[in-house]
């Protein structure tokens, strides 16, 4: 009896439409695969033009060229003795699916539309796909002529149906549904179906992987079976970075783990797993034989064609393993700085520049780089072919191999601070020594003089000079004579970008990276079209409270001494004139809202779906002990007051990396109006009367104690 089968599951760094890159990359796989004794091999979500596609779906030319792809690959030597599940678009009668495609020697086995699509967050699958409703039900799909051409069939199986080879049987997932409540891998177990694949296109949240683990483990553990996960990783053209984490489960226990961040293009997992040990815990579980008897069956593609080879005596089973999560600081570490990469070196430019002011947001951003130089530097040491021709490549230098990532980073990183008469000594200070803790090229600067030149074009005109309220200005004129600094320094980052290289005698330009945070962006704590005007930003969707965690992680594993001071320095804009020298403005005054507090609201507004009368109410409970419900329903109202005003600097905001569900993005995750009624009339009217309520029914006991 067939017992031993080894199976290959692979994370690929695709690109969308890059479909030379996406082909290498598919038979590098393959080859990997088969190299390593599978004969099975099963890669991510639409991998043949790459799951970012978005609108191009909607092209013929993204259907034509997946097809062309999908003849090389099955004309490919490396693909042959081995089944080979690619992820492509398919239009079947007029209708577009996503779907994997099945094939062996030069034959097409089954075409399996996918059945329940992801449409929430991120994800718009039902703009550009059509779910498959018919369950296990199979029609005939007539074959572009260039695959006839190679296979020599007509047609092929469409639909939901599962592979019967002749050791075991095959049922397929394709992403979402394995998160959906009714997973097709329960029925297709109940059935029969021994090794569940899962092709995904799953993006980076922080501590995600956690779900995604137990979801995979839990679906083999109460049905027995050998469930195998392929997925994306890097950034594949816009805003997620697809975060790997292959594996396969057996059983309810993780054999094989794939890593979470890397610059491998290509990895693949190959393991060996006894049949007999899924047939012997299926056996003993009652409840599921019971309604397994009474399953109705899906129809099956049979494949002459063993996954089990017939000498297995000596054949190492692979054994369960402990799967490694990383903690958020890492995961901080490692996701934004792997997603850089794939940017940097895909957009052939020559490094990034940052605007670095000594600040807690800035000083992230700059780690994340560095980071990122360690990452490169260990790929290399590790003999990674590929992320050493990027990096010769991108420092114009065929001899090049970076081996410390402080050298690294000043041949691809500026930083530069830009002073003002309203900045301190001490940021200057700050930014000076993490620049030269990481490496950077770092440049000081003084705006006052494009700054003077800027109002005093204003004054001429208009007849007028604005003044700081602290010298009697109004309110007007203080906000925007802070906003001229602050735009000025983004026209500034992007000249230097442009030729700060150039000067130095270095080809190409630098990409601007933005540092505005998570909170500062939901609250609009930010001047438009200032420094977080960028080209990226990698803490776009990350936290204050989480930036502070990634900084501590940075002391203790870079050693990166100077983070200590930028730390305990409370948050400035310093766009205000200084006290004797001293820093005036702080940015928790100047919001009226603490960023813990901001914490708590977006998560609210996001992920609790909760309007200002649904936050108060839950306010309420959280902070009974150190808030009354007047000053609940005041913080609550001042934020949605502010969050509204500031909503259309969201409609600009620099492409960030996603690395929280409460993201304030614009651009397809936070789908919001950018012009709001900011009274919120009826909205805070409830809020009133239920103040009222509650202070009348405190006040009611009171009474009768004084009575």
């Amino acid at each position: 009896m067939a017992r031993a089968v080894t199976v290959a599951t692979c994370a690929l760094n695709q690109w969308a439409l890059d479909f030379d890159g996406n082909l290498e990359r598919i038979l590098r796989s393959i080859e990997i695969a088969k190299h390593k004794g599978a004969r099975y091999r099963l890669g991510p979500e639409l991998e043949i033009c790459g799951y970012g596609c978005s609108d191009h779906y909607y092209e013929s030319d993204t259907l034509l060229h997946s097809f062309q792809v999908l003849a090389k690959l099955l004309e490919s030597p490396a693909a042959q003795d081995i089944i080979c599940d690619v992820g492509m678009p398919v239009m079947h009668r007029n209708i577009r699916y996503s779907c994997r495609v099945i094939f062996l020697n030069k034959k097409i086995l089954l075409i399996r539309p996918k059945m329940i699509l992801a449409n929430s967050g991120n994800y718009r699958e039902l703009r550009w796909f059509t779910p498959w409703s018919r369950t296990r039900h199979v029609e005939e799909y007539f074959l572009p002529r260039m695959i006839q051409e190679v296979t020599g069939q007509e047609t092929v199986p469409f639909g939901d149906a599962v592979l019967a080879t002749k050791d075991t049987c095959l049922g397929t997932e394709i992403c979402e549904e394995l998160w959906a409540p009714n997973s097709p891998h329960i029925e297709m177990g109940l059935d029969g179906v021994e090794i569940f694949t899962n092709s995904s296109g799953s993006h980076h949240v922080l501590q995600k992987a956690y779900i995604r683990v137990d979801l995979v483990n839990s679906a083999t553990a109460k049905n027995g079976g050998i469930y195998i996960l392929a997925n994306q990783k890097g950034c594949d053209g816009d805003r997620l970075y697809y975060d790997g984490c292959a594996m396969i489960s057996v059983n309810g226990d993780t054999v094989a783990q794939g890593s979470q961040f890397s610059l491998d293009d290509v990895e693949v997992l190959v393991a060996t797993l006894d049949l007999e040990d899924v047939r012997t815990y299926r056996a003993e579980i009652s409840s599921r034989n019971l309604l397994a008897s009474r399953v109705n069956s899906y129809p099956r593609v049979k494949v002459n064609f063993a996954l089990s080879c017939s000498d297995e005596i000596c054949v190492s089973i692979s054994e369960p393993i402990q799967w490694r999560y990383h903690s958020p600081e890492e995961e901080i570490c490692l996701g934004p700085a792997c997603w850089l990469w794939d940017y940097l070196r895909r957009s052939k430019q020559a490094g990034f520049l940052l605007p670095l002011s000594g600040g807690t947001d800035s000083s992230a951003t700059a780690c994340i780089v560095y980071s990122m130089c360690h990452q490169v530097c260990l790929a290399v040491k590790n003999g990674n072919q590929g992320v050493l021709t990027d990096v010769r490549r991108i420092v114009n230098e065929d001899t090049y191999t970076p081996e410390v990532p402080q050298e690294f980073c000043r041949r691809i990183f500026t930083t530069c601070y830009m002073a003002s008469e309203n900045s301190s000594q001490d940021t200057r200070n700050r930014a000076k020594f993490l620049a030269e803790q990481i490496g950077s090229y770092h440049i000081n600067l003084n705006i006052d003089v494009a700054v003077k030149a800027i109002v005093g074009i204003f004054s001429i005109v208009m007849g007028k000079s604005p003044q700081f309220r602290v010298y009697g200005g109004s309110s007007r004129e203080n906000l925007a004579l802070q906003n001229v600094q602050a735009r000025l320094r983004m026209v500034l980052a992007y000249l230097f970008a442009q030729l700060s290289l150039w000067a130095r005698g270095m080809p190409g330009g630098l990409l601007v990276l933005g540092s505005a945070n998570v909170d500062e962006s939901l609250r609009g704590y930010l001047t438009k079209y200032d420094c977080s005007s960028a080209d990226l930003n990698p803490i776009g969707g990350i936290s204050k409270t989480d930036l502070k965690s990634f900084l501590q992680y940075c002391i203790e594993n870079f050693q990166l001494t100077s983070l200590r001071s930028i730390l305990s320095a409370l948050p400035t804009a310093e766009l205000e004139p200084l006290a004797d020298g001293q820093v005036s403005q702080i940015d928790e005054m100047d919001m009226g809202m603490t960023y813990a507090e901001l914490s708590i609201y977006g998560k609210l507004r996001k992920v609790a779906k909760a309007g200002p009368y649904s936050m108060f109410c839950k306010l309420i409970n959280m902070w009974k002990e150190i808030c009354s419900p007047r000053e609940v329903a005041s913080k609550v109202k001042h934020f949605f007051r502010m969050y509204s005003v500031n909503r259309h600097k969201m409609t600009t905001l620099t492409p960030a990396y996603h690395a929280e569900n409460y993201s304030p993005d614009d651009n397809r995750f936070d789908l919001r109006p950018f012009l709001y009624n900011s009274a919120w009339s009826w909205q805070f009217r409830c809020i009133d009367k239920q103040v009222s309520k509650l202070e009348s029914k405190e006040a009611k006991p009171l009474c009768e104690d004084v009575d």
